[in-house]
Parts: structure tokens; sequence; C-alpha cells
């Protein structure tokens, strides 16, 4: 295979494990405030108790 090829292939790689690594990173960083954490659980609650009140019915 000519040097170009080696290039291409070499590069292709690169630039898949160079995106691969950023999404990786990238990943975990979710930053939320946490009156907006607050919110969620506190709905989260009132759905579960919600289901389970109709679970009884």
């Amino acid at each position: 295979m000519p040097m170009i090829g080696w290039i291409f292939i070499l590069a292709a790689l690169g630039l898949v494990l160079g995106s691969l690594f950023m999404l990786r990173d990238s990943a975990s960083k979710m930053n939320i405030p946490e009156d907006k954490l607050e919110k969620v659980r506190k709905r989260k609650a009132e759905l579960e108790a919600q289901e389970k009140k109709d679970d009884q019915w």
C-alpha cells in the first residue's frame, strides 16, 4: 500500500479515537442547578405515589 494510504488510515483512526475520547470526557458533565434537581425529585415522588395509588384499585 502506498504511503498516502497509510496516512489516510492513521488520520481516520485518530479522528475516530479522538471523537470517542471527547465524548467520554463530556458525558458526565451535566450541570443541573440544585433547585431544579429538587423539583425533579419531588415530581418523581409524586408520580410514584400516584402510580402506587392507582395500582391498589
